[in-house]
C-alpha cells in the first residue's frame, strides 16, 4: 500500500509537467516540423540520459533492448500522432482527446493482462469520460483531422501504459527508458527524412522551450513513469494522467487565450472527481 501510494504520488507529479507540454509543443511547431522535432528532442535526451545512467545502461540486456524497443515504438506513434495533430486542433482540445486513454486503458488491461479494473476505478473512468466530453464538445468545433490523430494517440498511450506495467516488472527501468529514447530518435529521423520538408528555425525562446521539454517532459517524466508504473495498475495510472487536460486547459487559457466555457469547467471538475473516486477506492 505504501509503495503504491508513493508511486501514484510520483505519477501525479509528472502530470503537471505533461499538462504544460501541449502549449509548449504548439508553440514549437511554429518553428520546426513535427517528426524532426521528435527526433531532435529524443536524440538530445538520449545523450544526456546515457551520461547520467552510464553504468546501468552500458549493461543493456537483450530483454531490455527488445522490450524498450516495443515501448519506444508505441511511444513514438503516440507522440507523432499527437504532435502532427496539434497542427490542426487547439492545445486544450488535443489534451482533452489524449485524455481518452482513460477509456482505452482498462480495455487494454483486460485484454492483455486479463485483469479487470475494480469498481471504484470503473466509476472513476465513467466520471472522467463524461468530464472529457464536456471539456471537448461544448466549444462547438467540429471533429477534425487533428482530433482524429489525437484519438489514435490516446489508444497508443493506453497500450503503452499496459505494456510498461508488464515490462517494468521484468527489466531495468533505466535501460527501458534509454531504449525508448533511442527508438523514438531513429523513427523520428526516418519519418522526417521520408515524409517532411524539414524546417528548424532556432531562437533563444525556441531553444529554451525545447530544453524544457527534453529535461522535464522527456528525461525526468518518462524515467519516473518507467520506474514507478509497476507499483500501481494501468487503469489507476490512466485516471491519474487524466488530470492533464485540466492543467493544459488552464495554461492554454492564460498563454493562448483558448476558452472552454462553463461546461468545460464543469467537465474539469468531473475529471478531478473521477480521480478522487479512483484514488480513494481499494486497490
Amino acid at each position: 500500500m505504501q509503495s503504491r501510494a508513493r508511486a501514484e504520488l510520483f505519477l501525479f507529479s509528472i502530470t503537471f509537467i505533461w499538462g504544460s507540454t501541449f502549449v509548449v509543443s504548439k508553440y514549437l511547431l511554429g518553428f520546426v516540423t513535427p517528426l524532426a522535432y521528435i527526433a531532435v528532442r529524443f536524440a538530445i535526451a538520449t545523450l544526456i540520459f546515457s551520461a547520467i545512467f552510464f553504468r546501468r545502461v552500458r549493461a543493456m540486456t537483450t530483454s531490455s533492448l527488445l522490450k524498450g524497443g516495443i515501448l519506444g515504438g508505441l511511444l513514438f506513434f503516440g507522440f507523432a500522432t499527437q504532435t502532427i495533430g496539434l497542427q490542426y486542433t487547439t492545445a486544450s482540445k488535443s489534451a482533452f482527446i489524449t485524455g481518452m486513454m482513460v477509456v482505452f486503458t482498462p480495455i487494454c488491461q483486460l485484454v492483455i493482462e486479463r485483469r479487470a479494473p475494480k469498481l471504484g476505478n470503473i466509476v472513476g473512468v465513467v466520471l472522467v469520460t463524461f468530464g472529457l466530453y464536456l471539456l471537448t464538445s461544448p466549444a462547438g468545433a467540429e471533429f477534425n483531422l487533428g482530433d482524429g490523430l489525437n484519438l489514435l494517440c490516446a489508444a497508443s498511450f493506453a497500450l503503452y501504459i499496459v505494456y510498461l506495467d508488464i515490462f517494468s516488472k521484468e527489466a531495468d527501468s533505466a535501460q527501458l527508458t534509454l531504449m525508448q529514447f533511442i527508438t523514438c530518435t531513429v523513427l523520428g529521423a526516418l519519418g522526417s527524412g521520408f515524409f517532411e520538408r524539414v524546417t528548424f528555425t532556432t531562437s533563444g525562446e525556441v531553444l529554451l522551450a525545447l530544453g524544457y521539454l527534453i529535461i522535464f517532459a522527456t528525461i525526468i517524466a518518462l524515467y519516473i513513469q518507467a520506474r514507478f508504473q509497476k507499483d500501481t495498475t494501468p487503469t489507476r495510472s490512466a485516471i491519474i494522467f487524466s488530470i492533464e487536460p485540466v492543467i493544459a486547459a488552464t495554461i492554454a487559457y492564460f498563454a493562448l487565450g483558448e476558452f472552454i466555457g462553463t461546461l468545460g469547467i464543469v467537465g474539469g471538475g468531473l475529471i478531478v472527481a473521477g480521480l478522487l473516486v479512483s484514488e480513494l477506492s481499494p486497490a
